[in-house]
């Protein structure tokens, strides 16, 4: 791999010559293995260790088909799909290749006994496969994770719709956690040349998903003036919907868990904070009984913070342990949007507070092309910032998700693939010097997590 990172690292590199690199027979990847889907059975969810499951390891680099490309990956990140495909929750990823290898020879590729994870990067184009027009070796580019296969016209008019929709590096193989990934050319997007390559690989999911869940038409429309709740407002996603509420003309109301955290929500500009664990706010009174009276006490908080309003938007993702007071406190004709269930799928609420106050529950889910496009235009135009706030090499892949895991860490955590170190892979500095603190804004000291004891000898990241 060095001759591919010393060509992509000079400065008067051509198209021509990263075209003309010989690919290597292997990369370094981070891997789950197949006979390992059974570790962690018997184990609570929260003391799954993704720091025994996720391997480092070699990998044949994959063949390259009709409307796909192969990508150097300098950097990328850790979202909530890593964490479930490390401890193998809800299901072991390897049902979803196995699924995808059936459709076609080509998706059969995908059906191995290992699969490379990862929904983000950041690197530069090293192959095109027959049919590729937009994208040529040498380009400087993001990807967002959306796989589709549009023969189906379920999906032409939204292509989250399409019956043979995935996430790229989750529900596909060959993901973004290595040092070069596989993706449909049609998933890349062009690098926002102020940010470095890890500031870059960081928003990708995670910006995608906020705006279609609470920008987008297909989501909760946000308009300007609308009071948005937002759980876990300092977190991967929630840091990108206060941003998008901020700029929208909504007034975000964060929901955190630290005073650490709320000060990040106020260095986004966030006014409206509640610090969930500072006012012991607890909605369930034990595993099977949720509290009203806590619903009841958090929506008063609110009508505090908004002058007496309550909320247009709940943007939800925590899943079981908010969704009642969610539901609850929305107003009247009111949207609660959801995403995802970090704490539980089996959400309960009080059904009476939905129907007779006509309020909507939508499901969102990523982003189809056009957002994910939309949302990295923010990010490339600087209204939108990566909330970066540590980054890992390859190797302590495994201990960047259990930061996430364990809930450590803020905004998101960044891995270094192939890029050498932080900071590089800026070309527009000036328009860098005009948002420097916003993109270091999340850069602050944080404790440092306990690590794994010992190392791991056949190469698993700790």
């Amino acid at each position: 791999m060095k001759h591919i990172l010393d060509a992509v690292l000079a400065t008067d590199r051509t198209a021509d010559d990263i075209a003309a690199l010989p690919l290597p027979e292997s990369y370094r990847a981070v891997t789950l293995r197949k006979e390992d889907t059974a570790m962690f059975e018997g184990i609570p969810s929260r003391e799954k260790d993704p720091r025994k499951s996720l391997h480092l390891e070699e990998v044949p680099v994959p063949e390259l088909g009709p409307g796909e490309a192969l990508v150097a990956v300098m950097a990328s990140s850790v979202n909530y799909n890593t964490v479930w495909s490390s401890i193998f929750e809800p299901l072991p990823t390897f049902g979803f290749l196995e699924r995808y290898g059936k459709l076609s020879p080509l998706a059969e590729r995908h059906d191995l006994p290992y699969h490379v994870i990862g929904s983000d990067l950041a690197g530069v184009v090293l192959r095109t496969g027959p049919g590729v027009r937009r994208w040529q070796p040498g380009d400087e580019v993001v990807a967002h994770c959306l796989s589709v296969e549009l023969e189906s016209s379920d999906g032409h008019n939204d292509t989250m719709l399409d019956p043979e929709q995935r996430i790229w590096g989750f529900e596909t193989n060959f993901g973004g956690l290595a040092e070069i990934a596989l993706v449909k050319s049609n998933q890349l997007m062009p690098k926002p040349d102020h940010l470095s390559w890890e500031e870059a690989a960081a928003p990708g999911l995670v910006n995608s998903t906020a705006y279609r869940q609470l920008v987008s038409r297909n989501g909760a429309g946000m308009k300007q003036g609308d009071n948005v709740l937002i759980w876990g407002a300092s977190g991967g996603l929630g840091s990108y919907a206060t941003q998008l509420a901020l700029a929208g003309g909504a007034t975000p109301i964060c929901v955190v868990s630290s005073p650490q955290k709320a000060e990040v929500c106020r260095a986004m500009g966030a006014e409206a904070i509640i610090d969930r664990a500072a006012e012991d706010f607890r909605f369930w009174k034990d595993e099977h009984t949720q509290d009203p009276r806590e619903w009841k006490r958090f929506g008063k908080r609110i009508r505090e913070l908004t002058g007496g309003e309550d909320i247009d938007i709940v943007f939800e993702h925590p899943g079981r342990e908010t969704f009642g007071a969610s539901v609850y406190v929305t107003r009247k004709g009111g949207t609660i949007t959801t995403c995802a269930s970090t704490s539980g799928y089996m959400h309960e609420y009080d059904n009476r507070y939905l129907w007779m106050s006509l309020k909507r529950i939508i499901g969102s889910h990523f982003a189809n092309y056009r957002e994910a496009w939309e949302a990295n235009r923010l990010i490339a135009k600087g209204r939108i910032h990566p909330t970066l706030s540590k980054v890992y090499p390859l190797e302590e892949t495994g201990q960047a998700a259990y930061d996430v895991h364990r809930n450590l860490h803020q905004g998101k955590v960044g891995v270094l693939a192939l890029a050498p170190e932080e900071g590089m892979g800026v070309r527009d500095h000036e328009k860098r010097a005009k948002h420097l603190d916003a993109i270091n804004r999340f850069r602050a000291d944080l404790p440092e997590p306990a690590r794994a004891p010992g190392s791991c000898p056949d190469g698993a990241a700790q």
